[in-house]
């Protein structure tokens, strides 16, 4: 298979960026679209020119570190999965693709590919774990907890912080990811005790963060590798009102 690539290169985030358009050939189909850049990157350096710069860790659709736009959708065309998941055989002979970085304000463009991400750590760190004492695993295995609950809270707690659901909403919002990290944690006994303080703080770390805010129009949905549903979106918006209004 032959592909043009049209790929975003950007030296630094102070620097001017554009399209440079490359052309790959004989690409075995049932790679993976970062193997492909790796393809690339491997002609480009035996060139003597300088390879593009992506993000990969896992390459098991766990880590959320691939996360790239691909053809104006984070992760490309096929639901439900990463970059390092995707391969070239959903991609038609011939095709021109274009590939560039997440396009969010509040993560600054590395080099080419790569965005920092780090915002959404400091999300987290504002109230995204439990700091009361939890005992050992045998203790809170003894906490009873129902089976519905329990999914649900799983379901929330496979989001990755890839960071697609901002990039892919119209307003840069991240309340997917915020939701997410805040609803596996209210579900479970332990993560209730600090609710009100925990939903207060990561919103607000949110906003000071500069996203922008849901317009419940579901493209982080329709993005999220993780499948995580909109819902979410919803809950913490109730369990922020019914915060402030008890901290009144």
């Amino acid at each position: 298979m032959n592909f043009t690539l049209k790929i975003w290169r950007q030296k630094d985030h102070s620097s001017p960026g554009a399209f440079v358009e490359y052309t790959v050939k004989d690409i075995t189909p049932d790679i993976s679209f970062l193997e492909m850049l790796d393809l690339l990157n491997s002609d480009l350096i035996s060139r003597g020119d300088e390879p593009i710069a992506f993000d990969s860790d896992c390459r098991e659709g766990i880590c959320g570190t691939c996360c790239i736009v691909i053809n104006g959708r984070p992760h490309g065309h096929e639901h439900g999965g990463t970059v390092c998941q995707l391969h070239m055989r959903s991609f038609r002979d011939g095709d021109v693709i274009t590939i560039e970085p997440l396009r969010v304000r509040s993560f600054p463009v590395v080099r080419d590919l790569v965005v920092d991400r780090s915002i959404l750590d400091t999300i987290i760190a504002a109230g995204g774990y439990v700091s009361v004492k939890t005992g050992g695993a045998p203790d809170a295995n003894a906490i009873p907890i129902s089976k519905e609950e329990a999914e649900k809270a799983m379901d929330v707690a496979q989001c990755i912080g890839c960071g697609a659901c901002a990039a892919a909403c119209k307003n840069a919002a991240a309340m997917l990811f915020v939701s997410a990290k805040l609803g596996h944690l209210v579900r479970l006994p332990q993560g209730r005790v600090e609710w009100k303080r925990r939903v207060l703080d990561m919103v607000t770390a949110m906003d000071k963060a500069g996203f922008g805010n849901c317009s419940n129009e579901a493209e982080c949905e329709a993005t999220c590798p993780k499948e995580i549903k909109i819902g979410n979106i919803a809950r913490m918006n109730a369990q922020f009102l019914r915060a402030a209004l008890i901290q009144r």
